[in-house]
């Protein structure tokens, strides 16, 4: 089928502005120090450049006895003494052995390190298995080399990383601030009280899994200047607005027309299904940056963590899981990535249920997937991830899974 939507982007095309955007507002964000107990989701804010080797020198990575490994057996130990992980590297001559203890400086002259139970001590002459240099010992700069960028500007920091700072000799590290993002509903139908907000929970949920300040500002009706108003006015307050509903092209769909109306729309409509019509757009008068998310609530989950989720936390890769597909699932229109919401069996062979077919428990399709549909059942969040697919794929395929849990 021909593609008639010239004007879409395509996903990595948007990804690719997100992320440009991205880094101008993290310019923005003011700098504070965190300690490493707390760094868990803060953006750095600054290169963060190894100063020395790291390790700074050998060191043994086993009990036992340290002597220069090209040499031939026996060793001479030397008497009543060993290194100890506090002590200073000492040195041996050639032909020497000492005692050595796990982590200890391994001697200057010493290149590898004898295990003690594969050992033996004859008349202060030492006896063992034959090594390799290198055997058992850590080489200096083998896990950082000085002058080394270890983490870049901009680079989100999750518990671990305190590890590889703390040797790095950080107690505390310079961080971005936040975003602070103020989440909009559009919607009379909210306002009146005649239906329920699904979105904006769930959206303020994702932003604070992502590490950034979320506040839920309501709903407001379904007109231009309600809506402009509002967008306006939170723009002054927040980094980023964040609105649900009224993207399309419907009569009462303003967002986009009020976007337009305070500043630049970088964007309108993604190759994806469901949730194609996502925006973003700058509102430079206001310093802020606006996503508007499409109003049915799957669709609005899958275009938020495909699309907007790389501004939020600067990732782009989605590990996947491989499974083999259960039912034969056909595709619409060709120019689109289809976002299949799947469960996964875990039994003697890995399978991958579409949920929505009329095999799972969510009946909505024989074999060709509809997504405007699925958009709208809250049941296929149940799903344990989607795959992702520009044409129909048979039963017994093999499909790349991408957990939600790898996305939220």
């Amino acid at each position: 089928m021909a593609d008639d939507h010239d004007d879409l982007l395509w996903r990595e095309e948007a990804v690719d502005r997100v992320l440009d955007r991205r880094l101008a507002a993290l310019k923005e964000q003011s700098i504070r120090a965190v300690s490493l107990d707390g760094i868990d989701q803060h953006v750095v804010a600054e290169d963060i450049v190894a100063e020395q080797d790291i390790p700074e020198h050998d060191f043994a990575t086993m009990d036992g006895f340290a002597f220069d490994a090209s040499e031939g057996y026996p060793y001479s130990l030397v008497p009543d003494d060993e290194v100890f992980p506090e002590d200073a590297s000492p040195s041996i001559e050639p032909g020497q052995a000492v005692r050595i203890a796990t982590g200890a400086p391994l001697p200057a002259g010493a290149n590898a390190v004898l295990k003690r139970e594969e050992s033996t001590v004859e008349n202060g002459n030492l006896h063992g298995s034959t090594i390799e240099p290198g055997t058992y010992v850590r080489q200096r700069g083998v896990s950082v080399a000085e002058g080394e960028v270890l983490f870049e500007a901009g680079e989100r920091l999750s518990p671990k990383d305190a590890l590889l700072l703390g040797e790095l000799g950080y107690e505390e590290v310079s961080v971005r601030e936040p975003f602070s993002v103020g989440v909009l509903a559009t919607g009379t139908e909210f306002v009146e009280g005649r239906a329920t907000d699904l979105d904006s929970p769930m959206l303020v949920g994702l932003l604070r899994s992502w590490g950034h300040e979320a506040t839920y500002e309501g709903a407001v009706t379904d007109e231009f200047e309600q809506v402009e108003a509002a967008i306006e006015r939170l723009a002054t307050d927040y980094d980023v607005v964040l609105t649900t509903g009224g993207t399309s092209v419907g009569h009462k769909d303003y967002v986009i027309r009020a976007l337009d109306s305070l500043g630049t729309v970088d964007f309108h409509r993604v190759r994806i299904r469901p949730g194609k019509p996502i925006a973003m757009a700058d509102l430079p008068d206001q310093g802020s940056v606006t996503f508007a998310i499409p109003g049915k609530p799957i669709g609005a989950h899958t275009i938020s963590t495909f699309v907007m989720r790389p501004f939020f936390t600067g990732e782009t890769e989605l590990p996947t899981i491989e499974a083999e597909l259960a039912r034969t699932v056909e595709t619409g229109p060709d120019g689109f990535e289809y976002m299949v919401p799947v469960t996964l069996n875990e039994g003697d062979r890995r399978e991958a249920m579409p949920l929505g077919h009329v095999d799972s428990p969510l009946t909505i399709y024989e074999e060709t997937f509809d997504p405007s549909v699925i958009s709208s059942h809250t049941r296929s969040s149940r799903a344990d991830g989607v795959f992702v697919t520009q044409s129909g794929v048979a039963a017994g395929e093999l499909v790349s899974v991408i957990p939600y849990a790898v996305l939220e």
